[in-house]
């Protein structure tokens, strides 16, 4: 399956039947960390997932539990796109408050690589990961 660069977020939830109309509820961190705002008009689009087998395993078909199934699935909020100890290359795109350099993957999460300059291209390991953004530390200068 192709993933569009477009991608704001990616989230689990319900479909909830009220009254004449169907509802889907966007987790309240997708609103705070600014990925989507209220009032705004969104294309959606609704990913299949396979439902319990005989054997009573659960298989979702999202990216998330492709790429990394040892990070548990919260159906109501987004797995960060990192592990700790995982190596990526970076661009950084800007530089934060502190004067770290910031770095956007999957989704626009937040790698924060101490050290770092805008336009530089390095290979980082991710030393620390929270739910809305991750430190890298720098391991070769340029690729």
């Amino acid at each position: 399956m192709e993933i569009s660069e477009k991608l704001l977020c990616l989230f689990s939830t319900d479909v909830v039947e009220e009254d004449d109309r169907y509802v889907i509820e966007i987790p309240r961190q997708e609103v705070e960390t600014g990925d989507v705002e209220p009032g705004d008009i969104y294309r959606v689009a609704l990913i299949s997932r396979e439902r319990e087998t005989d054997d009573s395993t659960t298989t979702e078909s999202t990216s998330s539990s492709a790429t990394a199934p040892s990070r548990p699935a919260a159906p109501s909020e987004p797995q960060p796109p990192v592990d700790v100890g995982e190596t990526r290359y970076v661009e950084i795109e800007d530089i934060g408050k502190q004067g770290d350099g910031i770095a956007r993957v999957e989704r626009g999460y937040v790698i924060i690589v101490p050290g770092a300059e805008v336009g530089e291209r390095v290979k980082v390991e991710v030393s620390e990961v929270k739910s809305n953004f991750a430190v890298g530390e720098i391991i070769e200068e340029t690729f």
